[in-house]
């Protein structure tokens, strides 16, 4: 019979921050920080500061961003637990 002794928490491979995920995301479509305010209606400069984790991301540019790149604001906002998604929504 099993015990709990039996049993190893899994430990993650890799730990991706929201800026790390708007940047794959940005560069899986070939857009630039540019493109990507033009299509999400945030300030270039505002692109750069988040993809830098320089300001908080807040819902609102969470929205914003999830429309642009067509992916639920999940994947941006919670990357520690939707790493698996990511690479499928690029």
């Amino acid at each position: 019979m099993k015990t709990n002794d039996d049993f190893y928490p899994a430990t993650p491979h890799a730990t991706l921050t929201t800026g790390e995920v708007i940047r794959m995301l940005r560069d899986a479509k070939g857009w630039t920080q540019k493109q990507l305010a033009e299509k999400s209606g945030l300030h270039t400069k505002n692109i750069s500061l988040l993809e830098n984790g320089r300001i908080d991301i807040g819902k609102k540019r969470t929205e914003q961003l999830a429309k642009a790149f067509g992916v639920h604001p999940a994947i941006i906002m919670f990357p520690e637990y939707e790493a698996d998604l990511i690479g499928k929504a690029a």
